[in-house]
């Protein structure tokens, strides 16, 4: 017997994702939806229309809503389905996604604006929260939370308003990411941070990040660039799709050496489906740039989206930026390889030239990019550490940080200046 699923799009039913004894996946987009004012794709790989998607479209989308590789493992066992059953593990957490979309049962639907569905945390619950959340990823289960996010970390969907951080409940839109200690990863948190401030002082568009602590448990908080709050206080959902979403490319697929998407693919998907494709080319471009001097090997399509402010998209801000080069057991290879080497140390100029047409104006317009960067972002590092350690944040990671920078960005200054 086949399964259903309402999909919403905010408050409009966009259509419905069936599950059939099978098990195979297939989206079909609501008449009456379709019968609307120019309805919105819920992906650039199923634009609307009257006929049915299938699974091998709708499956890398859905999936690509829930997390990745060990947390989604540990939420399936949390609650008692299999990692691979992307339906029944939607229907019990899809109340609150990624971008604009929410996923309940036939005849329930997201709760009305201004519904108060908010469990105001203190500090015993909050660190009780952050004790859970490595066996309970999203803190699946629990009595009335709907939450899910993409990624291997076991973060948070949460509401911040002022100082207070709230849990959301039954679907409602959160405000922020909370991110949480990695314990194999010594000082991931204050990693993170720097390497996220850093990126906005080298003028690359970021979420707003800030470090809290409960007790003396440090923690993140990410602003959730897919909400937006209005004059009246009502946060409401901007839709986004990541990189492997949008190209239909599964999630366990995400890198590419796997068969992922790498820097060509990722160019032409920004072509086709973005408003600005010239302006969205150059900030992809500036983002593997940043990636690759503040030491993030892990810069895989899952970790680049489309943000649709209006129906057709731009590049979403940068997001999920950690130096992994700060952990000697981690991977070096870059998720996305530049010019077709992922060994960084054996990048050449030739090799970022061909993230851009053969032109000598384009050429030329790359390299000053890169000399720009990577000449000034040893000062901004610098006064940023300098920041943060006023703000009384200080960590051993961050001068390993510091480190990889160095090095990276005399070797770009280097391969540069042969030109």
């Amino acid at each position: 017997m086949s399964r259903l699923l309402d999909v919403y799009f905010r408050d409009a039913k966009a259509g419905t994702l069936k599950q059939d004894d099978s098990g195979a996946l297939d989206f079909a987009y609501d008449a009456g939806y379709l019968a609307g004012p120019e309805p919105q794709a819920i992906s650039f790989s199923m634009p609307p229309r009257e006929d049915q998607y299938g699974d091998r479209v709708v499956r890398p989308f859905f999936s690509g809503l829930l997390p990745d590789e060990g947390a989604r493992q540990r939420l399936a066992s949390a609650l008692g389905v299999s990692a691979g059953n992307t339906f029944g593990l939607l229907e019990i957490i899809g109340g609150e996604c990624a971008g604009a979309l929410s996923l309940y049962l036939p005849g329930q639907m997201p709760p009305p604006p201004g519904d108060d569905g908010i469990e105001i945390l203190d500090d015993r619950r909050l660190r009780e929260i952050l004790g859970k959340l490595r066996e309970r990823p999203l803190l699946g289960g629990e009595d009335g939370v709907r939450l899910s996010l993409a990624g291997a970390q076991d973060k948070l969907p949460v509401v911040v308003e002022g100082e207070a951080i709230g849990l959301a409940k039954g679907g409602r839109p959160t405000t922020h990411i909370l991110k949480p200690v990695i314990p194999s990863l010594n000082g991931v948190v204050e990693n993170e941070l720097f390497c996220m401030r850093l990126a906005a002082r080298t003028g690359i568009p970021v979420p707003k990040t800030a470090m809290r602590r409960a007790d003396d448990i440090p923690f993140l908080l990410v602003e959730r660039y897919d909400r937006i709050q209005g004059k009246d206080g009502m946060v409401a959902r901007l839709h986004q799709e990541d990189f492997c979403q949008a190209l239909s490319v599964p999630p366990e697929l995400k890198y590419e050496d796997e068969g992922g998407p790498g820097a060509k693919r990722s160019l032409e998907l920004i072509d086709a489906a973005c408003a600005r494709p010239a302006a969205d080319r150059l900030r992809f471009i500036r983002m593997l740039v940043f990636h690759y001097l503040v030491g993030n090997a892990d810069a895989h399509a899952k970790n680049y989206a489309l943000l649709y402010r209006t129906r057709v998209p731009d590049v979403a801000p940068l997001y999920d930026v950690v130096c992994t080069a700060a952990y000697p057991r981690l991977a070096g290879k870059l998720a996305m390889a530049i010019g077709g080497r992922s060994v960084p140390d054996t990048i050449q100029l030739q090799h970022w030239l061909t993230l851009v047409p053969e032109t000598r104006g384009a050429e030329r317009l790359l390299i000053r990019d890169l000399a720009d960067v990577a000449g000034r972002i040893e000062q901004e590092a610098d006064a940023l550490l300098a920041e943060i350690n006023d703000e009384g944040i200080d960590h051993a990671i961050l001068g390993t940080v510091r480190h990889v920078i160095a090095t990276r960005a005399t070797h770009l200054l280097r391969i540069v200046e042969k030109e």
